[in-house]
């Protein structure tokens, strides 16, 4: 048990701080070799760890992303941030247009590939017109948690939730779906206020030359995005209307989009998150080994004696806040799910756990992996968003959409 518990404790380590300390080993590398480690010194059979992983979670979220990828290599994404950036309205309008956009395609496609295919495209874009790019980004990237919140597709988080609690499509929709959009106006009333005197790039900018620096994208396709719109279209249709298990309804779109005459599967897997999928398959293997030892179990009874019941939907609306932004939020649904009753208020425990981890991870730049995307993607193309400069929109941002979610979820 000793030896199970202080690997745990390793791998969350990793999880909080990005990498294990002392090492060059990332999180999805912690998780791989922490399963590793349960399986070698017996914490774990690898019978029992194969099937801890929950190949429904795995296969949706892999038909997903490739669902999600289909509209990168049609140019899809980069199409809609040329157009949005070089609309012909003051930075105030803009700043709404891009948040609905970032909510709306957030919802129905996996945020985080939205954030990478159109970060580096933003900042191009609202350089070239003389504009600060920070409050665009970061706006994109509050919107784009909080609106993925919405939908059981909107993230990896969303789909682990959903599966484990037994929450449908619609069910889920009915719970989420109005905090999600109530949302995106604070986001932007937030930052329009914020940043109403810091709209245009002051001469004394460090980010200079950046708008010569436009990423290469692929041009824009029409006949395939009509076709991702479409098996999109039918993926949601079939959440919404029949009882087909939802890995299924994934696994079968991925196939449809990657048999195609002019587009080359390779070109489209690579832009599935192998990284994310590995990371969630070693952390089922690694809480499943933890929950073999009880530890969890009396660790729920000691909190239950301290007056914090999981399962009271607020209680676990601001457990899974504060848990989301110490490991991650997909690391602790993870943690959170295993020890829900999901029999009793399935719908309330469901819009506590996927609004309490998706809004609360615009407090800081770590709170999610679309902060780390935006924050880091944006360095790339020379554009610096501080940890402060993060914080300081983020933590009102998330401040006032937690009261709002809180005060949904009483109503619940």
């Amino acid at each position: 048990m000793v030896l199970t518990l202080l690997i745990f404790l390793l791998v969350y380590v990793a999880m909080g701080f990005g990498t294990l300390p002392g090492f060059k080993v990332d999180r999805t590398g912690a998780a791989i070799v922490g399963a590793f480690a349960l399986m070698v010194v017996g914490s774990i059979t690898p019978k029992a760890a194969w099937e801890a992983i929950d190949y429904r979670s795995i296969g949706m979220l892999f038909g997903l992303m490739v669902v999600s990828a289909a509209f990168v290599v049609s140019g899809f994404y980069a199409w809609a941030a040329e157009r949005v950036a070089s609309l012909p309205v003051s930075p105030p309008v803009l700043l709404a247009v891009l948040i609905a956009v970032s909510g709306f395609l957030s919802s129905l496609l996996t945020n985080d590939v939205v954030v990478v295919a159109m970060t580096p495209l933003l900042v191009s874009l609202t350089m070239a017109r003389g504009l600060n790019p920070v409050p665009f980004l970061l706006a994109f990237c509050f919107a784009a948690n909080t609106g993925s919140s919405g939908t059981l597709i909107g993230s990896p988080q969303n789909m682990i939730a959903a599966q484990g609690l037994g929450l449908s499509f619609n069910g889920f929709l009915k719970v989420t779906l109005l905090p999600a959009l109530l949302s995106l106006p604070i986001i932007w009333a937030l930052l329009a206020l914020m940043y109403r005197n810091r709209w245009h790039l002051s001469g004394n900018t460090s980010n200079t030359n950046t708008a010569d620096k436009a990423p290469v994208t692929p041009a824009f396709d029409m006949t395939e995005t009509l076709k991702a719109g479409l098996v999109t279209l039918a993926v949601v249709a079939a959440f919404v209307w029949s009882d087909w298990p939802k890995e299924l309804i994934a696994l079968g779109a991925a196939g449809v989009l990657l048999i195609n005459r002019t587009i080359a599967s390779s070109d489209m897997l690579k832009h599935v998150d192998g990284n994310l999928l590995l990371l969630i398959m070693g952390l089922f293997v690694v809480n499943a080994a933890m929950a073999s030892t009880g530890l969890p179990q009396q660790l729920l009874g000691d909190l239950r004696s301290a007056g914090i019941n999981l399962n009271d939907p607020i209680s676990l609306f601001l457990v899974g806040g504060i848990l989301s932004n110490i490991v991650g939020n997909n690391p602790a649904v993870m943690l959170l799910v295993p020890v829900l009753d999901s029999a009793h208020n399935a719908d309330a425990l469901g819009a506590a756990l996927v609004l309490g981890t998706g809004f609360s991870s615009n407090l800081i730049v770590f709170g999610s992996l679309a902060g780390i995307i935006v924050v880091e993607q944006a360095a790339a193309s020379g554009v610096k968003i501080s940890f402060a400069e993060f914080a300081k929109a983020g933590v009102p941002v998330t401040l006032v959409c937690m009261a709002m979610a809180a005060a949904w979820i009483l109503w619940l």
